[in-house]
């Protein structure tokens, strides 16, 4: 991915850093693959806000995408790379022999003209999506599926990638992004290679109205509100708010979120911070 960096004529482009879109080589969706998508302003089904600085933004319309991957045996010949407003990854337009066309998570280094399979047969290669028992130990995948069937719900955004550690009988043990290592059942389906737009996190909006076109609204801390809209809020003059804390009065920091005695805690072998769960 290549990044570029604007020069300062405007307030507005003196510290974006932008993408080049060099990997993407058309801007016409298929429409096929199109529906479309409303955009709810935060409100919820009764048309109360439930979620606050959401609203606004570009219209946009919904790829689908197949995560699931289920097109056993059958060669699918990569025909563009596109951007896809809804993800921070690029996605690839697949067309299978049989005349079906998707939309799949485009991995970095799939080029157009490539052909990609998925299903048992499948050899561990950039874009081929196969059983992690059929792949060999190091290599990198995402769309990693949690139950076989379901459809990758696991590395999906851009620039992210699992690493297959090791297996033990019916389950894979993966290296997380975040550096968890955690068990998956082996027979689940897994596309090989890293996400596409690796450098996604490097990019600058460079002007606050580049996120209102996102749908985006300006956040106010807490501690400038009164003590009747947030626990921080309130004091004379300038004051700190006290311990960072949601407007829920849930602190910010330090307090663990993560439900005791989840049902997923004997999958997990090491936590992201190093630590080791009690068996």
């Amino acid at each position: 991915m290549a990044l570029k960096k604007y020069k300062p004529i405007t307030a507005g482009t003196r510290w974006r850093i932008g993408n080049a879109y060099a990997e993407i080589t058309t801007n016409e969706p298929e429409k096929s693959l199109l529906e479309s998508a409303k955009n709810t302003g935060g409100r919820n089904a009764q048309g109360r806000r439930s979620m606050r600085y959401i609203g606004g933004g570009n219209k946009k319309m919904y790829r689908k995408i197949d995560f699931k991957r289920n097109k056993n045996g059958i060669n699918a010949t990569v025909v563009s790379i596109e951007y896809d407003p809804n993800r921070t990854a690029f996605i690839a337009l697949l067309n299978y022999a049989d005349g079906e066309k998707r939309y799949i998570l485009a991995p970095q280094g799939l080029q157009v003209g490539a052909t990609v399979v998925s299903g048992d047969a499948a050899v561990p290669e950039i874009g081929n999506a196969l059983q992690m028992k059929n792949m060999p130990l190091g290599t990198n995948i995402h769309n990693i599926e949690m139950q076989p069937g379901q459809g990758g719900k696991l590395v999906r955004s851009a620039g992210t990638s699992a690493q297959l550690a090791n297996k033990e009988e019916k389950y894979a043990v993966l290296k997380m992004p975040s550096g968890e290592l955690r068990k998956v059942l082996i027979n689940c389906f897994a596309t090989v290679g890293v996400v596409s737009n690796g450098d996604h996190n490097l990019e600058m909006m460079g002007k606050a109205g580049r996120n209102r076109w996102k749908g985006i609204r300006p956040r106010n801390r807490g501690v400038a509100m009164n003590p009747v809209d947030h626990p921080m809020g309130g004091g004379e003059g300038r004051a700190s708010g006290g311990h960072p804390r949601s407007r829920t009065g849930k602190y910010a920091k330090g307090l663990k979120t993560r439900t005791r005695g989840k049902g997923s805690d004997k999958l997990i072998i090491q936590r992201k911070n190093g630590k080791k769960l009690a068996k």
